[in-house]
């Protein structure tokens, strides 16, 4: 199987006045990463992110048949964007503390490979439920998993988007968790049609996950990637927001080989 019909969209809001997010879109691979660290640091380590990865792209299609080593070239992957952003921090004083997220999922034959840091999102909408892949690596969610706080007092908690981790060139010791070899990555198993969502967080921060699942269910995929950044405006857009839409199917006998397929890019890593 593969992301067949692909939707994706970038918007800068109604406040920010650069795009820190990065994309990419592949009939393998999916990925969104939102920066972090002023305007110029978030752009680069977002971008940062979205290119180093999208270079494993040819080898991760390769190993759809293995997810154990599709895995692990995603945690490859992902200690090579550290290292990338830890030498560009090295070169230039003034990006210490830049940083970013990165939510991405590789298509296997059966099943998609969530790869995960930080609070950007994964999500899938299957006969007409949607159910949230990721956790979020804040330290609201934290809160909430200890049940120190409901989800009625998020908006208005002084903490809401601080982060727990993400990609700041501090090295792999500074993303593990303990609780797992890989804590970063994830496997689950899909069916045919499947809908994967990926977004930066600049999507949930206005829209409830109960309205996100409504306007996917309401319009064709294309249209519903537009009524998504349509309805964050609507609600303010206090940041950038990008969405990306990915059906899970077998690909059309007409179209080329995935290899041969060119990957796209959207925000800071189109630039």
């Amino acid at each position: 199987m593969f992301f067949t019909s692909i939707a994706a969209r970038t918007d800068l809001g109604l406040v920010r006045q650069g795009n820190e997010d990065s994309a990419l879109y592949h009939s393998t691979l999916i990925a969104v990463a939102d920066g972090m660290g002023g305007a110029v640091g978030g752009e680069i380590a977002s971008r940062i992110a979205i290119r180093t990865l999208a270079t494993f792209t040819p080898l991760i299609s390769n190993l759809r048949s293995d997810l154990d080593s599709q895995s692990e070239t995603l945690q490859l992957a992902l200690s090579n964007i550290d290292e990338a952003i830890a030498s560009e921090i090295a070169s230039r004083d003034e990006l210490a503390g830049m940083g970013t997220t990165l939510t991405a999922l590789a298509a296997a034959e059966e099943s998609v490979v969530l790869l995960h840091i930080g609070d950007s999102r994964a999500y899938r909408f299957r006969h007409g439920n949607l159910s949230r892949l990721s956790h979020d690596h804040t330290v609201i969610q934290e809160l909430l998993d200890q049940g120190r706080i409901t989800e009625a007092e998020i908006a208005d908690h002084p903490q809401r988007s601080v982060l727990t981790l993400a990609l700041m060139g501090r090295g792999m010791s500074e993303l593990a968790t303990g609780e797992e070899s890989s804590p970063a990555i994830h496997v689950y198993p899909a069916q045919r049609d499947d809908l994967y969502i990926i977004a930066s967080d600049g999507l949930n921060a206005v829209l409830s996950d109960v309205e996100i699942a409504k306007i996917i269910a309401s319009a064709p995929l294309d249209q519903a990637a537009n009524n998504l950044i349509a309805a964050t405006r609507d609600g303010g857009a206090p940041d950038n927001v990008t969405v990306i839409l990915a059906k899970f199917a077998p690909l059309e006998k007409a179209v080329a080989e995935p290899l041969n397929q060119p990957i796209s890019f959207l925000g800071a890593a189109h630039e």
